[in-house]
């Protein structure tokens, strides 16, 4: 069973974030973020909507950059959100410098779905324990 994010999990990345690299804190759309705690756990008859440690992340990822909760630090908040559900996962990733950013950005631009995401956190993250 994967240990999801919780609200508070997602409001407190959102504030080490901002407090870290600056930024607004400061929320836009609460609601946005409520989803976020179920989102991930979605069921369709009976079957996971979601079913890898990867999509799940994904749904962090595209649910924060793409529905831009916080006033600031959306893309930050989103690809930090899903780091931390992967390492809370026994996933942890490794990019090449400024690839974080510039995969954040091509969520945007691309509006990649959750399934080309996931992709890319299976591709740049490696196994941390059994």
């Amino acid at each position: 069973m994967p240990r999801y994010l919780s609200v508070e999990d997602i409001l407190q990345i959102h504030s080490m974030v901002i407090d870290e690299t600056s930024g607004s804190h400061g929320i836009r759309d609460r609601d946005a973020i409520l989803s976020l705690e179920s989102l991930p756990k979605q069921n369709v008859f009976g079957k996971e909507l979601y079913p890898t440690i990867f999509k799940k992340a994904g749904v962090y990822a595209r649910g924060i950059i793409m529905n831009h909760p916080f006033v600031d630090g959306n893309k930050r908040t989103g690809m930090t959100s899903a780091s931390v559900f992967l390492e809370d996962n026994g996933y942890r990733i490794i990019p090449e410098e400024g690839e974080i950013e510039a995969f954040a950005l091509k969520i945007i631009s691309s509006r990649l779905d959750i399934s080309a995401i996931a992709e890319w956190f299976k591709k740049h993250s490696k196994r941390i324990r059994g």
